[in-house]
């Protein structure tokens, strides 16, 4: 396969509405500090790529925006609604966030028991919507994905790129208004790889908002709109791709990406 051409996305000026917005947040657990005062903004149709060495904070950040986990202070504010605020959540109906928010899983996190076509109704039959209704979006998004051939087989009959791909048109279903992604492609092979990241591009194009978490310095050059380095439960250096990726004001940044080379 040819490998893509990766070019710079060009930086559109910010918009005014933010889907996300977090600001002061602080999470400890037992008693260590994993994010410390953190302000962050996803605007629609951006994509926030959140990078750093492991155990920095990341995930973290990641799941207190739908809730997964619970800030100990500060606010998260979701499509013009704050769910978190002062230390306690605020927002009475999780499942309709959680519908809001959609995350795709570095696990996956597929029924084994259910075909990827069942996998992807099974959510929106929760939500309320009509089988037949669900049954053929469910079609549309595998077909979407590239994944439509394999819809009646489980998930341990998926290569790992198929089971993530499945994974992605789950939580498109639901029709979220941003997308989570928590180091989709870690436990991926190379091939597997490419074909999550091309699914991505492609929603990507199409003005999804997207946050995620990733360790693909060069994809998360491409796609972003704005790169965060996140280290020691803080916010280090934020900006455009070419700013934070190739000519970093922190010191800690230049570190940090000279372990991994250039990014592109």
């Amino acid at each position: 396969m040819t490998e893509p051409v990766i070019t710079e996305k060009t930086v559109a000026p910010a918009p005014t509405e933010a889907v996300v917005r977090i600001e002061g947040l602080h999470k400890s657990f037992d008693g260590r500090l994993v994010l410390d005062d953190v302000h962050l903004e996803v605007g629609r149709g951006r994509i926030v790529s959140v990078i750093g060495q492991s155990g920095g904070g990341k995930t973290t950040l990641m799941r207190c925006v739908n809730l997964l986990e619970r800030p100990d202070r500060g606010t998260v504010e979701v499509a013009g609604e704050v769910v978190h605020s002062g230390g306690r959540t605020v927002c009475r109906d999780l499942p309709r966030l959680r519908r809001t928010v959609g995350m795709v899983f570095q696990r996956f996190h597929l029924f084994p028991h259910l075909t990827a076509v069942e996998n992807v109704v099974l959510a929106q039959r929760r939500a309320g919507v009509p089988e037949q209704e669900a049954l053929e979006r469910a079609v549309a998004l595998l077909r979407r994905v590239g994944v439509a051939h394999r819809g009646l087989a489980q998930p341990e009959q998926l290569s790992g790129g198929e089971q993530q791909r499945v994974a992605i048109a789950r939580a498109l279903a639901l029709r979220p208004e941003v997308l989570l992604f928590d180091e989709p492609t870690s436990s991926l092979d190379p091939e597997a790889t490419r074909e999550v990241l091309a699914v991505m591009r492609e929603l990507a194009a199409d003005g999804m908002t997207m946050m995620l978490v990733t360790h693909e310095l060069p994809f998360a050059r491409e796609v972003s709109d704005h790169v965060v380095f996140v280290d020691g439960g803080r916010i280090v250096e934020e900006g455009a791709p070419r700013d934070v990726l190739d000519n970093p004001a922190q010191a800690r940044t230049r570190e940090f990406l000279s372990s991994y080379g250039s990014p592109s």
